[in-house]
């Protein structure tokens, strides 16, 4: 038995209109706790792409780390997981495709959102109109959903068509926060993906942007997956 074990690395994951600048109020908490922590900035061109980005970016950090994705992020994570140095996963918000669906065939089997009403296909990106923002982070202040909005990252509009290439909810640990007033990704569906993969899952009064309108909560979410995998590594 190992008597002493650095604590897990954290590689946070964003979603459609944002970027690594979305995990600004949960990063600081964790870098004081001792971890280890790196954003995966990524296109949001091809989900082959985006999942790479990720395992490059678990070259930065030490091992065991653990993946949190929001959002779109979800399905990368559930890519990128398959990978040796993950230990534990945590979605939020977010996709979670098994292997024979994508993002896309994902999210059809469920009401469609009311941000779907407020987006505007134009240069071969899907962009998220001034409108939609409330759809996207409701509960935040409006000097914070300018922000938001101003910072978003863009898609491509076939980016949810491509399968993940892996599906590391089925062989690693995994935590999910249901935001149950999401109206970009419904809650059913997050419900859904959380009990498939049968995770351990907290339900907040949330908007889309949990990290940023309740990041204690999705602390303290990490802290546990943390404390979690590093006694499991202890023992191994």
């Amino acid at each position: 038995m190992k008597s002493t074990q650095t604590k897990p690395s954290i590689v946070f994951c964003h979603g459609l209109w944002a970027d690594g600048s979305c995990f600004s109020k949960v990063i600081p908490a964790l870098q004081a706790e001792g971890h280890q922590v790196i954003a995966a900035q990524y296109g949001l061109n091809t989900t082959a792409e985006d999942v790479a980005t990720v395992k490059s970016a678990l070259g930065r950090v030490s091992s065991p780390a653990i993946l949190v994705g929001h959002s779109y992020g979800g399905s990368v994570i559930t890519g990128a997981g398959t990978d040796d140095r993950v230990a534990g996963l945590v979605y939020i918000a977010a996709l979670a495709p098994d292997a024979d669906e994508t993002s896309q065939t994902q999210q059809s089997n469920f009401p469609k959102t009311d941000v779907f009403s407020y987006i505007e296909v134009a240069d071969g990106r899907i962009w998220l109109l001034p409108e939609g923002i409330d759809c996207f982070a409701g509960d935040l202040s409006e000097q914070e959903k300018k922000l938001v909005w101003a910072t978003q990252c863009v898609p491509v509009p076939d980016l949810f068509n491509a399968k993940v290439g892996g599906t590391a909810w089925r062989s690693k640990p995994s935590w999910y926060i249901v935001a149950k007033n999401d109206r970009t990704v419904h809650p059913d569906m997050e419900r859904f993906v959380a009990k498939r993969m049968g995770a351990t899952t907290t339900e907040i009064a949330s908007s889309h942007v949990a990290m940023l309108s309740n990041p204690d909560v999705v602390i303290d979410v990490i802290r546990t997956a943390a404390k979690t995998v590093q006694e499991a590594v202890a023992v191994a």
